[in-house]
């Protein structure tokens, strides 16, 4: 006889996954806090931006390697990816996006007091801290789960955001760089990227009146 359905089991949810499966819009604040804040100067925007674009090369490197599952509402990943940045880092995208983000504050905060710099870089690098250190460990756990020690050995050769082992040695090295895959996968971003930056712009011109002062 099958108890009623109020008293079965039921796997709880992790509050991570809610996380993941909403990184994208819980970033959406950083840019908002740009926009809203921001003075862009010529020399911050050029600074920014040298930044940024370094964030979007690193996405554009690894995306090619991983695809359309960057994408995905749910932790996912067909195969164990350790060539490219992979080869370098762990987590080459959040890295890449942490350049942008970064990059982006820099390029709006040039014409604002240095107390507003302040207080805009801290609350830009709480968000990012607070996404990234609750979705990283969870798709740690996902990967440890699904490829078990050689996933495990990995994580011992190949630091998590920083490259400072070198590069893993070309043996140990699988995955393959697809061109194709970019227009898919990183469509968005590129959009997104291309936003920021007409607004970097039309703020240092047209809309240089429209910053919100406290």
């Amino acid at each position: 006889m099958r108890p009623p359905r109020s008293l079965r089991p039921t796997k709880s949810r992790d509050w991570r996954e809610e996380v993941y499966k909403r990184r994208g819009l819980l970033l959406l604040p950083i840019a908002l806090l740009l926009v809203i804040f921001g003075r862009p100067s010529l020399l911050s925007l050029e600074t920014g931006l040298f930044i940024a674009l370094a964030g979007e090369a690193m996405r554009i490197w690894a995306v090619g390697y991983t695809g359309e599952t960057t994408r995905g509402s749910s932790v996912t990943a067909a195969q164990l990816v350790t060539a490219g940045p992979y080869a370098l880092i762990r987590n080459p995208l959040y890295l890449g996006n942490a350049l942008i983000a970064i990059g982006f504050t820099v390029a709006f905060a040039g014409g604002i007091p240095s107390s507003q710099q302040f207080w805009l870089t801290l609350a830009v690098i709480a968000i990012l801290v607070a996404v990234y250190a609750s979705i990283i460990p969870l798709e740690e756990t996902y990967l440890a789960h699904t490829f078990g020690t050689k996933y495990m050995e990995y994580t011992t050769l190949v630091p998590r955001l920083l490259p400072w082992k070198g590069a893993l040695a070309k043996e140990r090295q699988h995955g393959t760089w697809q061109v194709g895959v970019i227009r898919r996968a990183e469509i968005i971003t590129l959009g997104l990227f291309a936003l920021m930056f007409v607004i970097a712009l039309l703020k240092m011109g047209p809309l240089s009146a429209y910053t919100w002062v406290p």
